[in-house]
């Protein structure tokens, strides 16, 4: 089934996570995001812990990873 409507669809959120970072880097990050996991001793194992248990964070790593690459995972490869 496809879900044309989704653009995060089969988008795993490691895979936003480690893109963000890596083009933003965490610095600027934290300062576009201000969420904890981003702003104190930053990683990618303890961002995921904590956007997994928190939706609202999660949300809004999302919506960032869709304004900054509008055309989805297509555009990263």
């Amino acid at each position: 089934m496809s879900q044309k409507n989704n653009p995060l669809h089969g988008v795993k959120l490691q895979h936003i996570v480690e893109t963000l970072a890596e083009y933003y880097g965490w610095e600027q990050l934290s300062l576009r995001l201000p969420i904890r996991c981003f702003t104190f001793d930053p990683s990618v194992k303890s961002s995921l812990k904590f956007l997994r248990k928190t939706p609202w964070a999660r949300e809004k790593v999302e919506q960032l990873y869709l304004v900054t690459f509008p055309k989805g995972i297509e555009e990263k490869l």
